[in-house]
């Protein structure tokens, strides 16, 4: 049975704290693999509540959107799956020391710009580094262009 095509809609956080991201190692089926905390929309979730939960579940840090830096499309033919991202900026959280991380998470870590271009070869996408780089030169849209319906 063919099921129509859709995109994998997926948010991102770019927290940063002093010249530094908040990414995660992760067990990809490509190997070990950098990413910002992301993951993918739940059903009837907002794009903001899931980059809050998406945050929280992968570094144990909590995580307020207040900012989208970009709508980002990347096809990966490879895997015949196009994801559909959503990037978003925010304030930094308190950390949970004792939450465990999600499943797949090998560890949190703060890189800083020149860290994570340096590993872009283990990147997990594209839209990583274009989304730091988005971010570095300014680039925010506010909250308010983002409308949810329930």
């Amino acid at each position: 049975m063919n099921c129509p095509w859709k995109p994998n809609v997926t948010v991102a956080a770019l927290i940063e704290r002093a010249g530094q991201f908040l990414m995660v190692e992760e067990e990809t089926a490509d190997g070990l693999r950098f990413n910002q905390p992301a993951g993918h929309l739940d059903e009837g979730e907002s794009l903001i509540a899931a980059c809050t939960r998406e945050a929280l579940e992968e570094t144990a840090w909590g995580f307020t959107p207040t900012a989208l830096i970009g709508i980002y499309q990347w096809p990966r033919p490879q895997r015949d799956i196009t994801y559909l991202r959503f990037a978003f900026a925010g304030v930094l959280g308190e950390h949970d020391a004792h939450r465990a991380l999600d499943t797949g998470i090998v560890r949190a870590v703060w890189m800083t710009p020149d860290e994570i271009h340096a590993t872009q070869a283990h990147h997990r996408s594209p839209l990583i580094w274009q989304c730091v780089t988005d971010y570095l030169s300014g680039q925010r849209f506010p909250l308010e262009i983002i409308r949810h319906y329930e």
